[in-house]
């Protein structure tokens, strides 16, 4: 019977042993490349219908690799936020993280962070995760359209600079 079980104790070992093994996976320690066709600083001139509308937020973007940089500045009638932070309705935001593009979307995860693009843990407006979809309706290498997944607001951005990706070590 002991002859039995340690048969079984030393198998079950193997297995558990060659499971481990080739189950992980080291991933490199180099940022992704990203979408070439996004690689570039990105901005929107204007937004449509902007008097007629009782927020909106300008987008400017940086992609570069697998990363994001995103430059927020709201406009709002309505103040949702305490009097100090309202800065007569035109306040900015940024927003650093990484980006990946699947299908016809791109899901961009990150942070809030100051305007030296480093953690904002506290003050006015948004803080904490940055998480944001685009249905992707045109790219080209001068202009990408999209469509915010929760709003369904068009961002018309236009190429002010082509970045060449360089992935950096981590």
């Amino acid at each position: 019977m002991t002859k039995y079980l340690y048969t079984w104790r030393l198998l079950f070992s193997v297995l558990l042993y060659l499971c481990l093994l080739f189950s992980c996976r080291r991933m490199p320690n180099v940022q992704g490349e990203g979408s070439p066709i996004l690689q570039g600083i990105w901005n929107q001139d204007s937004i449509l219908n902007a008097d007629q509308l009782l927020n909106y937020t300008q987008y400017k973007f940086k992609f570069t690799c697998d990363s994001f940089y995103v430059d927020l500045v709201t406009n709002s009638k309505v103040n949702y936020y305490a009097d100090s932070c309202f800065n007569n309705g035109v306040w900015k935001e940024y927003a650093k993280g990484v980006y990946q593009v699947r299908a016809d979307s791109v899901f961009l995860t990150g942070t809030f962070t100051k305007s030296n693009y480093k953690q904002k843990i506290s003050g006015c407006y948004q803080i904490g995760q940055y998480i944001k979809t685009f249905k992707i309706k045109l790219a080209d290498t001068s202009r990408l359209l999209l469509e915010g997944t929760d709003n369904q607001r068009e961002v018309d951005l236009k190429r002010v600079e082509k970045i060449i990706c360089t992935p950096q070590s981590l």
